[in-house]
């Protein structure tokens, strides 16, 4: 396999991964809208391995465009529009935009998850605030004996 097709191997598997955590940040939205803290949780470690793959694969992409570069006699920042005009391969440039695409989209939900979150730290923080108010004015603060009659 020649180093082009290899990255456009990387980069089709790349974008696979994105829309995994695309579908996975869908479900974390869900699940802070329900309250769902076990499922929050289920989701974070699933988006937490999907996001190690990721950085495995541009690792990988990075290697092989470097390579790439090296094998023929480009500048070392070549990206991917580059790769389309030096090799005539209109893909790059397919699945440049396919990548952009997803990841403004990751980038929005993220977004939006994050105001989620900090809706939901906000409410619990103010329940707590509620809560603490009864439990401070009513609860003595010292200790004292307590005698018993007997008869």
């Amino acid at each position: 396999m020649t180093f082009d097709r290899a990255v456009i191997s990387i980069l089709k598997e790349q974008i696979s991964a994105y829309k995994m955590l695309l579908e996975l940040l869908k479900k974390e939205r869900e699940s802070l809208v329900n309250f769902d803290a076990e499922k929050v949780e289920e989701v974070s470690k699933e988006k937490d391995t999907v996001v190690m793959r990721l950085r495995l694969l541009e690792e990988e992409r990075v290697r092989l465009i470097e390579k790439f570069a090296e094998d023929n006699n480009l500048s070392c920042n070549i990206n991917l529009e580059k790769m389309a005009k030096h090799t005539g391969d209109d893909t790059f440039s397919v699945l440049r935009s396919q990548m952009l695409s997803l990841l403004q989209s990751i980038d929005d939900m993220n977004k939006f998850n994050s105001i989620l979150i900090n809706r939901s730290l906000r409410y619990i923080r103010t329940t707590t605030n509620f809560f603490n108010s009864f439990t401070t004015q009513h609860i003595p603060q010292t200790t004292g004996v307590l005698l018993s009659k007997e008869t």
